[in-house]
């Protein structure tokens, strides 16, 4: 399987996906992670909490990001070189998280990918933030 070459991206150019974040999915990143804040737990906690219910962990919608440049754009082939995330809303069990990556900039020298990274709910921002990736180059003919 193979994603989209550096020389097939331009600036601007986006891709997205949305997935609902269900109980299953909070308890496996728990799990999977280790990262057991009552938070994303323990509805008794959580109903202490300024949330007043229990949130999905950030991470889960950074690694939606992700889900995005390794599938989508660039693709398979890219490899993760860094990311930047900002966490402005909380992310709810049932919220619909849409995923949407577009691309910054493009070193050509470096084959390096600059991409503005943002998940949203409802139109709002929860996660906004940059990544840098390696788009793989076109094989040479011959």
């Amino acid at each position: 399987m193979q994603g989209l070459y550096f020389e097939d991206l331009a600036v601007g150019s986006s891709a997205e996906m949305t997935r609902v974040v269900g109980e299953a999915d909070i308890v496996a990143f728990a799990q999977v992670s280790g990262d057991e804040n009552p938070v994303h737990l323990d509805a008794d906690y959580a109903r202490t909490t300024s949330f007043g219910e229990r949130i999905a962990h950030g991470m889960l919608a950074g690694a939606y990001i992700s889900a995005v440049l390794g599938t989508k754009l660039p693709g398979p082939g890219a490899i993760y070189l860094s990311q930047a995330l900002t966490f402005r809303r909380p992310v709810r069990i049932g919220d619909a998280v849409t995923a949407r990556v577009t691309v910054k900039a493009l070193d050509a020298r470096r084959g390096r990918v600059t991409l503005e990274t943002v998940c949203e709910v409802d139109g709002r921002t929860v996660v906004d933030g940059e990544a840098v990736v390696i788009a793989p180059r076109k094989p040479v003919a011959g």
